[in-house]
């Protein structure tokens, strides 16, 4: 079980409306390590209504290059495009939003062993999925496994940063 965290809490002049980012592993499994991930959803609370913020999202994804649907993306050839994993903290900053997340010790593990984490941004909101209320990992699974949500996502593997001391 995990609880995403908001980007963006209220609803503003922004179509996009709330955006929130959840944190998850997947793993380990036969000849594979435990995998990061990462998601930034929409509530689809916008000023416009989920319609439109479903388009913005898709705007923003498709302004950064990516493929809604397509294959995964090298996130190393994204201008803009970050993430920063330190202290049981993910800080995601993307062209159109930055927010720092914290995370379980076997995520931030994960991540740094692996140096990657995989991003998806779904384009259709998840409004069940607020901020501040557990996620199960079955109500998880049944967003992100939806062929729905799958086909509408840009998907994208992210180099891990680290501060060097």
């Amino acid at each position: 079980m995990t609880s995403p965290n908001a980007i963006s809490q209220a609803r503003s002049a922004n179509p996009l409306g709330t955006l929130t980012v959840i944190p998850w592993t997947i793993g380990p499994h036969e000849n594979a390590s435990i995998t990061p991930f990462l998601m930034v959803y929409s509530l689809g609370d916008g000023r416009d209504g989920p319609e439109a913020g479903e388009a913005a999202m898709r705007a923003a994804l498709e302004g950064m290059g990516l493929q809604i649907g397509g294959e995964v993306a090298d996130g190393t050839r994204r201008p803009g495009v970050h993430l920063l994993v330190e202290a049981r903290q993910a800080v995601l900053t993307l062209p159109f939003m930055k927010v720092q997340c914290p995370v379980p010790a076997e995520w931030e593990a994960a991540a740094k062993e692996g140096e990657q984490v995989y991003l998806i941004v779904p384009t259709k909101p998840w409004p069940e999925a607020v901020p501040g209320e557990t996620v199960t990992e079955a109500r998880l699974k049944t967003f992100v496994a939806d062929g729905e949500v799958v086909r509408g996502a840009a998907h994208m593997m992210l180099p891990v940063r680290r501060i060097q001391g």
